[in-house]
């Protein structure tokens, strides 16, 4: 994906974010020079705050996914300088779900296994700062791709997750319409464009997904919603204190796993 000049300019201005499982390796984008220091760019009219919710939610229980399944590979590209801002936002190439949205998406996972595939998560559980920041970061136009901090993202709830597919003789990531975090059309999981096997590589992501309580977002073939989401709350906390939580024990309950690939 090409570097996008806008994300160049907003990255000189803001300064945030934080600084397992296996790693499916992707190219390296090209980044900007760093080491200059950054100033936080200035903000127009109220300022942008988490927003205050009102109701019953359940206890937030964030588990880390490859924890339920090893067998479920990460590219977690926020990590990393190989994403649309150009640096890292996250300390740690981690990923976390709601234990629901986690244990679907293992039951999706090895239904692809059936099919020859395996889930790469690049996101899950997304800290609100880093939501604000990617909003400050892009502009007008392309925001249907981002989510308005002042009403919080569903990744904020840990219950949406950014996915794409392994082959499981090959190990590599399979090639789809378009690159993950790609702001055009070639990204709606509708688009008829690609080639023949793209869209079928895409089509099988979204119904092993689907079938299992997720729906896709329909701008981003790669982005997935658990059914669940309302029933937890916009959360910031980094990964570093997010508690350990125990697998699962009881009879029917997902235990761990370590598939051969």
């Amino acid at each position: 994906m090409m570097w996008r000049p806008w994300v160049v300019a907003g990255w000189l201005l803001f300064a945030g974010g934080w600084g397992n499982g296996q790693s499916v390796q992707a190219p390296a984008q090209e980044a900007p020079v760093k080491g200059a220091p950054v100033k936080e760019a200035p903000v127009k009219g109220a300022p942008v705050t988490m927003p205050v919710e009102t109701g019953s939610f359940r206890p937030s229980e964030l588990v880390e996914i490859v924890r339920l399944d090893p067998g479920i590979r990460l590219d977690i590209r926020y990590a990393t300088a190989n994403n649309f801002v150009g640096r890292p936002v996250y300390d740690e190439p981690r990923a976390f779900l709601q234990r629901p949205a986690a244990e679907a998406l293992v039951k999706a996972h090895r239904w692809l296994k059936a099919h020859g595939y395996g889930i790469v998560v690049f996101d899950g559980y997304r800290p609100w700062r880093v939501t604000k920041l990617f909003w400050e970061l892009t502009p007008p136009d392309k925001r249907n791709y981002v989510a308005d901090p002042s009403k919080g993202s569903l990744h904020n709830r840990g219950c949406a997750v950014d996915v794409s597919m392994y082959d499981l003789n090959t190990g590599e990531l399979v090639t789809m319409p378009s690159d993950y975090d790609e702001m055009s059309e070639r990204a709606h999981p509708d688009y008829t464009g690609g080639t023949e096997e793209q869209r079928r590589l895409r089509d099988l992501l979204r119904t092993a997904m689907e079938l299992h309580d997720f729906k896709v977002y329909r701008y981003e073939w790669w982005h997935f919603d658990h059914k669940d989401w309302r029933q937890y709350r916009v959360q910031d906390i980094p990964f570093s204190e997010i508690p350990v939580s125990e697998l699962p024990s009881q009879p029917g309950e997902i235990p761990p796993s370590n598939p051969r690939l």
